[in-house]
């Protein structure tokens, strides 16, 4: 759980270098042409959006530390990392019906390697979940 939780964290604090990093980085990370030009024009909602998936990611993170019992029990922390692990797997699975089909739309590399980071950290959660939830 406590590299799960690392992970997570190192991901919430990559978002928020999106953020500072500015168009090129929406670019080179993947977040789309789209919102790279809403950051180049000055508007606000790619940094929302980013600072809010860092949130989450954040969030996460103290729930895998908490469960690594690095940090205090939190609410609902067995249903919480049983979604939270869930998420990280489909999140890392979603590239296969995109690469098998092309449906809805054909896997770029963004899709391939976030897919691959996200199965990852899922399979982290996964291992430490399994191995600490008799002690959760």
């Amino acid at each position: 759980m406590l590299l799960a939780g690392m992970a997570s964290a190192c991901a919430a604090v990559l978002h928020l270098g999106v953020i500072v990093g500015g168009p090129s980085w929406y670019r080179f990370f993947g977040a789309g042409e789209r919102m790279a030009q809403m950051a180049e024009a000055g508007r606000a909602y790619p940094a929302v959006v980013t600072a809010g998936i860092s949130a989450l990611l954040m969030l996460w993170a103290g729930y895998a530390l908490s469960g690594a019992g690095a940090i205090g029990p939190l609410p609902l922390l067995k249903p919480a990392l049983c979604l939270i692990t869930a998420v990280y797997l489909l999140r890392g699975l979603a590239v296969v019906p995109m690469a098998v089909a092309s449906v809805p739309q054909p896997a770029t590399p963004f899709w391939y390697w976030s897919s691959a980071i996200c199965l990852a950290i899922g399979i982290a959660h996964l291992t430490g979940l399994i191995g600490a939830w008799s002690s959760l």
